[in-house]
């Protein structure tokens, strides 16, 4: 498994909205689940991590969101980030 094998250059983080909840005891979405790990997870892709979404077509908006959330709270212009991302392939989504 990459995990084990790569620990300091792989994460898998679930949500699962059946499942698990968030502190305030609404359902744990995605895009609660990056929040979480907001620092880490823009650190990783300026330093060229790839980053996958599959799933509906429904949970984007709220990822998309959440990160422009982040950006710009970093100074940040999430726009010219995700044109970034997607030019060098690091952004890659399958949603139906």
């Amino acid at each position: 498994d990459v995990a084990g094998r790569e620990p300091q250059r792989f994460r898998v983080s679930y949500a699962i909205s059946r499942e698990q909840s968030r502190p305030d005891g609404g359902k744990m979405y995605i895009q609660d689940r990056m929040a979480e790990h907001a620092e880490e997870l823009f650190e990783r892709l300026a330093n060229g991590a790839h980053i996958y979404f599959c799933g509906l077509k429904g949970m984007m908006p709220g990822i998309t969101e959440m990160l422009e959330k982040v950006a710009t709270e970093r100074g940040i212009s999430w726009e010219t980030t995700l044109e970034q991302l997607k030019q060098n392939g690091q952004w890659h989504v399958e949603v139906y």
